[in-house]
């Protein structure tokens, strides 16, 4: 099965394709730019380049899978509006994943808990707590730093790089999600799910109020 994995719940703008064979996971074409202003500008282009690159069409493909955050809203709607274009385009599936549990899915093993944290701006993070096994125990969840309470002391994620101070812990890669990570954590053994965004708070843009008067009657 031929799989195009696309994130931008990061200042990652990540596409890729995956081949997928049974448990066996080839990448067939990475094109990854870490820009958080060029989510809409690039991530088309990367999905193109990363089909060139992996020597097929867009035809070839079997299924999307798609990051769906949490993440800011500007950025994270423009890879799931790519996605879901694209998949109802060519008549395929796109199944929508957590973009934490796409990181914590490229995590090396290991033998204790571990968090992913990814930068939620507003000096806030997102984030969700893991067992050893990559299992999602708690999250995903939008706090302050110095408001998570925990005793995990490791964490992935670019979230954990920028606090690492404030939260005590150490950083540990990947700091974004791969076309890999993406496609470990999606789930092909059932229908997908609706692409549903994990914003975890509302948006920064708000309707305009009302114009006020400049002249007088």
């Amino acid at each position: 099965m031929l799989v195009l994995a696309i994130d931008t719940s990061t200042p990652a703008v990540t596409a890729g394709l995956v081949a997928l064979d049974g448990d066996a996971l080839e990448s067939r074409g990475d094109r990854v730019t870490v820009d958080p202003r060029a989510h809409g500008e690039l991530i088309t282009p990367h999905v193109l380049e990363a089909v060139k690159a992996a020597g097929v069409t867009l035809r070839d493909l079997d299924a999307i899978v798609c990051g769906v955050g949490p993440g800011p809203f500007t950025g994270l709607r423009a890879g799931m509006a790519t996605a879901a274009s694209l998949a109802h385009a060519l008549g395929i599936p796109a199944h929508p994943v957590c973009s934490l549990d796409a990181i914590a899915a490229d995590v090396a093993p290991g033998e204790a808990p571990f968090l992913v944290l990814t930068d939620a701006r507003r000096r806030e993070v997102y984030w969700a707590a893991y067992a050893a096994d990559g299992s999602r125990t708690d999250g995903p969840h939008v706090q302050r730093p110095a408001e998570l309470e925990t005793t995990i002391k490791v964490a992935a994620g670019d979230g954990a790089l920028l606090y690492a101070d404030a939260l005590g812990v150490q950083p540990i890669e990947p700091r974004f999600p791969s076309p890999i990570g993406l496609v470990k954590a999606a789930d092909f053994d059932h229908e997908p799910a609706p692409l549903t965004p994990l914003y975890l708070r509302r948006p920064d843009a708000v309707e305009p109020a009302a114009r006020k008067k400049v002249t007088t009657p």
